[in-house]
């Protein structure tokens, strides 16, 4: 366990980064998203671990 520490330590940094900046992008008032259900892309942010808010930033949102 001890060697996976160096690795699981910047990924677990990393999914609680995106998470929050998804979830603080999608508070935004001003922000659209596809289909335009922010709901539903709050809860792909969450309950799809890593690639919920990648997938989010890459296709989700919608340009203003």
């Amino acid at each position: 366990m001890d060697d996976a520490l160096p690795i699981l330590v910047p990924l677990l940094l990393l999914q609680v980064t995106l998470l929050l900046l998804g979830l603080w992008d999608l508070t935004r008032p001003q922000r659209r998203v596809r289909g335009g259900n922010k709901l539903l892309w709050a809860i792909v942010v969450v309950c799809i671990s890593i690639f919920g808010p990648l997938v989010y930033f890459l296709i989700g949102r919608e340009d203003t």
